[in-house]
């Protein structure tokens, strides 16, 4: 059975910082690419940061030089560091699973950030 479970979504005031963690299992995690995306209310989810499996990074312009992904393959988890935190990062933050080459695909079930101002 996949999962991939998230925590450290929180309340944190403007310019404040988080550090969310995803930790998976059931998946070969080596192969996989992982990702954050989130989703505001009322808006599509959008890729926030992604990590290839060879630790290549590529992350949205928003949060580019504030937010930093990264990944421990010994614990299987991936972690976005986020900083300089503004209210429009307040969302539900989703870890996301891809082996493109085996057609796998699989979510968290999401973590709530809100900003407050």
């Amino acid at each position: 059975q996949v999962q991939l479970v998230e925590s450290g979504g929180d309340l944190v005031q403007a310019g404040g910082s988080l550090r969310l963690s995803c930790a998976a299992s059931g998946i070969t995690f080596t192969v996989y690419a992982m990702a954050w995306y989130r989703q505001a209310p009322g808006k599509q989810r959008e890729l926030v940061a992604s990590i290839s499996s060879f630790s290549s990074t590529n992350y949205a312009d928003s949060v580019e030089g504030r937010f930093t992904i990264s990944r421990d393959n010994a614990k299987n988890t991936v972690y976005l560091q986020m900083s300089s935190l503004k209210p429009e990062d307040t969302a539900v933050y989703y870890c996301n699973a891809e082996w493109k080459r085996g057609g796998r695909n699989f979510w968290g079930q999401g973590t709530q950030v809100t900003v407050s101002s």
